[in-house]
Order: structure tokens, then C-alpha cells, then sequence
């Protein structure tokens, strides 16, 4: 497969087909890409072709790694056939019927866990040194070209002039990420809890829309509506790669992203292989080519599309993470997330 990500046809769902046998599913997805008009198509035998089953935002560099690994001699003849959208809906995908997935990129640790439970992933996913991450970023605020609201961190999305759009938690990990983000910026400020959820309130009451996913939420600001997208770096850095005219604000205190990636227990070689190219320096090289901040030391290359192509990834003044500032995944979940969690509480306080 070739050309630049943009240029690219977008990947079939093969989760409408899932449940036929491997083989025959890789002949009727093939068939269906020659129908759409695609320049290439899912072709070779089953060991030939690897099932990627990622969140929307990891699409570019998954598609710009692809294109190195097939001309290593680990990749040659490979077909990654990737299937992208919102990562809760993707994990739930893969749980219901794991035929689709050899390998999954997913925006949080909680999507791979729920593939564990499910006996589908290792329990041992996260022993790596990367401790199973294979792409970072980092929550910042997408503007319109010129920042004509003069937006400069999180206390202005609490504007009544401000209008927001960002993905919806109950869908997009993306989401998350970002109601993290706001509500650590609230905390390092020195706010006690109930100022921090307030805070919130007033965020989310400048939400004009949640969309299902952090590219979906990109393709909403594409429209010119909102003032403000709260989104991952890379995204960011992507959009103008493509000829978006954005810019980006990196706020002083904000959320450290790292996605998981995990092979399928009972998945051929071939998907070891591919996540290892995926943390290899080449792997990584592609990833911080296309905005993602590289898990390994040694990469150095200039992004274009980034505030500063030559240093394109600055250290926040304070960069938070989620083991040392919420107490880890489990805690945040219970806490913000699950059923009863506080965000429903506070996005119903905010339409109120």
C-alpha cells in the first residue's frame, strides 16, 4: 500500500464479517475493496494478512508504519488490514468476536483489560519495557488558524464566549484523556475537589457537542462551529499535516496520553512481529513522524505540522500522568468513569 496518509482508502470494518471463517472473510473483505474502487486491496493467504483493530486516532501512524514494515523481511508480503473507530466500541468489538483482531492499538489500558478478562490478551501484556505501551501523546487545545479567541490553557474553555467540541467518555478513550486533563489542570491549580468538579461543570456546559470519537470530534471542528477542540497532540499535528489551517496550544500543566497495544492470544507470529517493528526504532521514527510522542529513547526527527517541527515535542511545565496523579486506571474508573461515576453526575449538572 503507498501515498501519504491523507491519500489513503479508508479501512473496512471487518467486524460485519467476522464470524465467517479467516480465509473466507479475507476473500470477501478483498472483494469488497475492489467494488469501493480502493487501489489495493486485502490479497494473499491468512498468514500473509494481520488484523488490526485500533482506535480512530492511531489510523496515520499505523498506516505510515505499515508502509516500512512491508520492506523489511519480517513484513514483506504483509497485508495490515485495519479496522478504526471509537476504542471502547472497538474493545467490545474484538471481546464479542476475536476473529477480527490479531493485534489491538487502543486509546486506554482499561480496553485491554477487558480482552484479558476476557482471556483474549495475556495477562502478562504490560511486562514489556514499555509496560505495553506503544504510542504517547498529550491533551492539548486545538484553535482555529490565528487562536482568534486568544485561548491559552484550560481556564478559558470556562468562557461564556468559549464553544467546545471533544469526544464523548462513553464511547472514545479519547474522551477520557481529556476530562482528566481539565480536572488535573483544576487540582494543580490548588482546588479542592468540589472547586475541580465544578470546574468541570463549567467545561462541559461549553460543550456544543460530543462526538463518538477524537476524529470524529476533529471532523466536527472542521466545520468552523467551535471555538475550541480538546484533543490528543498527535491529532492535532496530524490535521495540519493534511492542510488543515489549526493551531494548537500545549497548556502549561496537562495529561501525559499512552496507548496500549497488545497481540491476541492464539495470533500467528506475524503480530509479534509487527508490534515489535511498532517499538522498534524504525516503528517509532514513523509514529513521531505522523505527531505521537515516540516509548523509546533515541528518536530524533523533525514533525512537520508541529508548533515547532525541530522540537515537536516540549515538556509541559507540569506534565501529569495517570499513576501518579490519579492514582492509576482502576482508581480513575471507579471514580470518574464506571456507572454512577462522577462525570455522568457532572455533565447532568451542566445541562441543568
Amino acid at each position: 500500500m503507498s501515498g501519504a496518509p491523507g491519500d489513503r482508502p479508508r479501512f473496512i470494518d471487518v467486524s460485519a464479517t467476522s464470524r465467517l471463517p479467516r480465509r473466507l472473510t479475507a476473500g470477501l473483505t478483498a472483494a469488497a475493496l475492489l467494488l469501493g474502487g480502493c487501489a489495493s486491496a486485502a490479497g494473499g493467504s491468512d498468514e500473509n494478512v494481520l488484523d488490526l483493530v485500533g482506535f480512530a486516532v492511531g489510523e496515520g501512524a499505523n498506516v505510515a508504519i505499515e508502509e516500512e514494515f512491508v520492506r523489511t523481511a519480517a513484513g514483506e508480503g504483509v497485508d495490515v488490514r485495519g479496522a478504526y473507530g471509537p476504542s471502547g466500541e472497538q474493545s467490545r468489538k474484538v471481546e464479542a468476536d476475536p476473529e477480527i483482531a490479531d493485534y489491538v492499538h487502543l486509546s486506554l489500558e482499561g480496553d485491554v483489560t477487558r480482552l484479558v478478562e476476557a482471556g483474549l490478551v495475556d495477562p502478562g501484556w504490560d511486562e514489556g519495557p514499555t509496560e505495553g505501551i506503544v504510542s504517547r501523546s498529550v491533551v492539548v487545545l486545538v484553535v482555529p488558524e490565528g487562536n482568534p479567541k486568544n485561548i491559552t490553557g484550560w481556564d478559558d474553555l470556562t468562557r461564556d464566549d468559549v464553544s467546545i467540541v471533544t469526544p464523548d467518555p462513553d464511547s472514545s478513550g479519547a474522551a477520557r484523556w481529556n476530562i482528566l486533563g481539565a480536572y488535573g489542570h483544576a487540582i494543580a491549580a490548588g482546588k479542592s475537589d468540589d472547586e475541580a468538579e465544578q470546574f468541570l461543570v463549567d467545561v462541559f456546559a461549553n460543550v456544543g457537542q460530543w462526538a463518538a470519537s477524537g476524529r470524529e470530534a476533529t471532523t466536527a471542528f472542521d466545520t468552523g462551529e467551535y471555538d475550541v477542540l480538546i484533543s490528543y497532540e498527535n491529532e492535532a499535528i496530524l490535521a495540519r499535516q493534511s492542510g488543515k489551517d489549526h493551531d494548537y496550544v500545549v497548556p502549561d500543566d496537562t495529561l501525559l496520553i499512552e496507548n496500549p497495544g497488545a497481540v491476541l492470544t492464539g495470533a500467528s507470529d506475524l503480530a509479534t512481529r509487527w508490534m515489535d517493528f511498532v517499538l522498534s526504532e524504525t516503528g517509532q521514527t514513523e509514529m513521531a513522524r505522523t505527531g505521537f510522542r515516540p516509548v523509546i529513547d533515541g528518536v530524533d526527527v523533525e514533525v512537520e505540522g508541529a508548533n515547532d517541527p525541530s522540537d515537536p515535542f516540549p515538556e509541559p511545565e507540569r506534565l501529569l500522568t495517570i499513576a501518579d496523579d490519579f492514582g492509576g486506571w482502576d482508581e480513575v474508573d471507579a471514580r470518574f468513569f464506571d456507572d454512577g461515576g462522577l462525570v455522568a453526575e457532572l455533565r447532568q449538572r451542566a445541562r441543568s
